[in-house]
C-alpha cells in the first residue's frame, strides 16, 4: 500500500507492509507439551510414592503388596498375601512346601491320592512305584535269593565246593554284582590267556542258569592284577581283561543267556583293584557280572 507524497516534498511516499499472522495450535508451540508434562509429573509422583512405600513398610508388608500386584502368581507362601486364610497362603492344588529331591512327594492328607499304600514313597501310586524301580527291601530279597540259588548248587559239587568263598554278591547302585575272584590256589583263566579252566566253566554254568531268567541287562567287567608283562609281548593287561570279559560272555551264552541281555563288555586292567594296598595280589584278578535293576 502506498500513500500520496506531501506537497512540497520530493521524497517518495513510504511503503507500509501489513503482516497478518494466523494463530493456531492452541498457543505457543501447540498444547502437546502440556500432555507430556502431565505424564512426567504423574510418573514422578508414582516414583516418590514408591520411595515412600519402601521406606515406610517392612519386608513382609512389601511382599504382600508385591503379591497383590502379581496376577500371574499361583503360589502364595506363609507371611504373604492370603496367609491368614484357610490354606495359609497356599493353593489347594499347589505342591507341599518341601525341599526338592528325587521322588519327593507330600505327606499332608490333602495331597495324598486315595490309592496309596504308604511306605518310603508315601503319596505315590502303584503305577508310579513300578516306574521308580524296586525298593531297597525288594533288592535285598532278590540278592539273597540269587545268592542262595548259586551257593546251594556250588556246594553240592565236590569239585566246586572249595570255590564257594570266591563267589561274592554285592548290591551296587547299578544292580546286583557277582564277583568271581581268583586267589593264590585258583585262577579262572590259564596264566596270561583268555582260556577258562574247567572249574570256571562249571561256575559260569551255574551262574548262567541262575541269571538267565532274570530281566535285568548284564554288564561284564574283566580285572587283572598289576604284574608286568614280559618284554617283547604285544599283549597288555587292557587287552587281557577285555578278552576275559568277552570269553565270559560267550560262555554264558552257551548256557542259555540270550545275547540281547548283554549291555556292556568292559576291560579295566588293574585300574580298579580289590586289594588296593597290594596291586599284585591275585585277588585283584576277577570277573564281575552285574545284573541291572
Amino acid at each position: 500500500m502506498t500513500t500520496k507524497a506531501k506537497k512540497g516534498s520530493n521524497l517518495p511516499p513510504p511503503i507500509i507492509v501489513k503482516k497478518i499472522i494466523v494463530a493456531g495450535g492452541g498457543g505457543h508451540h501447540g498444547g502437546a507439551w502440556k500432555v507430556a508434562y502431565a505424564d512426567f509429573v504423574t510418573a514422578m509422583m508414582a516414583f516418590f510414592l514408591l520411595l515412600w512405600l519402601l521406606g515406610a513398610t517392612n519386608e513382609n508388608q512389601r511382599k504382600g503388596i508385591a503379591d497383590y500386584f502379581s496376577p500371574t502368581l499361583v503360589k502364595m507362601r506363609e507371611q504373604s498375601a492370603g496367609s491368614n486364610g484357610m490354606f495359609g497362603g497356599d493353593s489347594i492344588t499347589s505342591a507341599d512346601n518341601y525341599p526338592h529331591r528325587a521322588s519327593q512327594t507330600g505327606t499332608r492328607s490333602i495331597t495324598i491320592p486315595r490309592d496309596t499304600t504308604g511306605g518310603p514313597r508315601e503319596g505315590a501310586t502303584e503305577d508310579r512305584k513300578i516306574a521308580q524301580g524296586p525298593t531297597p527291601e525288594q533288592k535285598a530279597l532278590k540278592l539273597n535269593a540269587l545268592r542262595q540259588r548259586v551257593t546251594q548248587r556250588v556246594e553240592t559239587q565236590d569239585k566246586l565246593k572249595r570255590l564257594a568263598s570266591q563267589i561274592r554278591f554285592v548290591q551296587t547302585r547299578e544292580g546286583i554284582r557277582i564277583d568271581l575272584v581268583d586267589d593264590a590256589d585258583f585262577s579262572m583263566f590259564q596264566l596270561g590267556t583268555t582260556v577258562l579252566v574247567p572249574e570256571a566253566v562249571e561256575l559260569l554254568r551255574i551262574i548262567g542258569d541262575a541269571v538267565k531268567d532274570e530281566s535285568g541287562a548284564l554288564t561284564i567287567r574283566g580285572h587283572t592284577d598289576s604284574l608286568p608283562w614280559r618284554r617283547g609281548q604285544v599283549a597288555s593287561n587292557w587287552s587281557l581283561s577285555s578278552g576275559r570279559a568277552e570269553a565270559t560272555r560267550q560262555t554264558l551264552m552257551r548256557f542259555g543267556v540270550l545275547e540281547p541281555r548283554f549291555r556292556r563288555i568292559e576291560g579295566v586292567a588293574d585300574r580298579e583293584p580289590l586289594i588296593v594296598k597290594t596291586p599284585t595280589d591275585p585277588r585283584n584278578r576277577r570277573i564281575s557280572i552285574t545284573i541291572a535293576d
